[in-house]
Parts: structure tokens; C-alpha cells; sequence
């Protein structure tokens, strides 16, 4: 199962496109022939040009937004919900609406909020391609795109999430949930103990990408 290592992010069955004379592993240039969604990419936006829906500077604008955000602003929305009970049920209530309060805007598509428990753990997958909250975690991980993560996370949660680090005990119920186009999934994670009286942006810096997909959980105060 990929996971991502410290230092760099590669699939944990080493499949290196190829390893520098350092040790450094290491994907090749990229110079085939388009796909048919690339080709498809590009004839779409010159089309929106064409038709002055959109001009080049509004979509280099908005692709600058989308690479701008980060899991710092997942980790925002978590923290204060840690922190702030009636946000915390707007966000439960209406993530998309909840999570716009804090400038993460996530356009038209819905966004669910899904609460780990003492009981209970959320993860996150889109079994049939990548679809993730970006408007709040940016762009997604390899493994999160990888089809044995996809597949497997479905079948055997547990074992996968123990490939990650993540053992959980056998009375926790595991609840997958599977992202669709419209619909992005995020998961809530349980505050760490030891952190009372803590303020929303102490706490968002224990806010891991991986606790808000539910394949980690967010990390003990140090």
C-alpha cells in the first residue's frame, strides 16, 4: 500500500520510474503524446477563451488559487471547531457553508464533514478516480489517486489503515466514505488530549493532512 515517507512521497511498493546516481528516486520527463483528457483539457479552455467566457489571466488566476491552497486550511476548520461549539455545529450541519466562514470557499460542490468519535473512525476515498477536498487539503497525495488504495480501503479498511500506521482496536466501527464529483468528504478528527486551553491556531498545528482523510490521526502535543 503507498504511504508517504518523511522526507519525500513515493508508492510504497517502489515502483521509481528511476533512481538518480544519488540514491534519489526520480519520475521521466513526460514528452508522450497528450491523452485524451489532456487534449480534451485544452481544447475545453481555449473554446471558453474563444467564446470570452473566461480570459487567460482569469484561468492562470484561478489555477494559482487552487495550487495555493493547503491541508493549513483543512486544519483551520478542524481547530476551530475543536474550539468553537456553535461553529462546530454549523460545520456538522453545512461544511460547505461552515468552511466559506473561513474563506475556504468550495464552490458548487457539497462538502460533508464527517466526525471521528470514541467509537467510531471516518476515512476517506474516491473509488473511482481522485476526488478530494482540494478546496481545503490542496492537491491530493499519489497514494489518495493510487487504485489499490481506492479498491482496497473499500474491502479491508482495517488492513490499510494499519499499512499506514494506523491501528485502531477492534471495538471502533470504520466508516469509508466514497467521494463522488458533487460531493467532497472531510474528516473531523478527535482533539488530541492534553491540549485544554489551547488556542485554535496552536491546535491546527497538530492538524495532519492524513488525520482530515482518516488514514492518521492528528498528532500529541510534544
Amino acid at each position: 500500500m503507498p504511504h508517504d515517507h518523511a522526507d519525500h512521497s513515493h508508492d510504497h511498493e517502489h515502483h521509481h520510474e528511476g533512481m538518480s546516481p544519488s540514491g534519489h528516486p526520480y519520475r521521466k520527463d513526460q514528452d508522450g503524446p497528450l491523452t485524451h483528457w489532456q487534449a480534451m483539457e485544452i481544447a475545453v479552455r481555449e473554446l471558453l477563451v474563444e467564446k470570452g467566457i473566461f480570459t487567460p489571466a482569469e484561468i492562470s488566476a484561478a489555477i494559482g488559487r487552487m495550487d495555493a491552497r493547503s491541508p493549513a486550511d483543512g486544519a483551520r476548520v478542524v481547530a476551530r471547531a475543536w474550539t468553537d461549539p456553535a461553529y462546530k455545529a454549523r460545520l456538522m450541519a453545512d461544511g460547505s457553508a461552515a468552511a466559506a466562514e473561513l474563506g475556504c470557499t468550495v464552490d458548487a460542490l457539497k462538502l460533508v464533514v464527517v466526525e471521528n468519535t470514541a467509537d467510531t473512525h471516518n476515512v476517506v476515498v474516491c473509488t473511482l478516480c481522485s476526488c478530494y477536498p482540494r478546496n481545503l487539503l490542496g492537491l491530493p497525495p499519489d497514494w489518495y489517486k493510487n487504485r489499490a488504495y481506492r479498491s482496497r480501503v473499500v474491502r479491508e479498511p482495517r488492513k490499510v489503515l494499519g499499512e499506514f500506521g494506523l491501528d485502531l482496536p477492534d471495538t471502533t466501527r470504520v466508516r469509508v466514505h466514497d467521494s463522488t464529483a458533487d460531493m467532497r468528504y472531510i474528516v473531523l478528527p478527535l482533539r488530541p488530549d492534553g491540549t485544554e486551553g489551547w488556542s485554535a491556531e496552536q491546535l491546527a498545528a497538530l492538524v495532519t493532512r492524513d488525520s482530515m482523510i482518516g488514514v492518521g490521526v492528528a498528532s500529541a502535543p510534544a
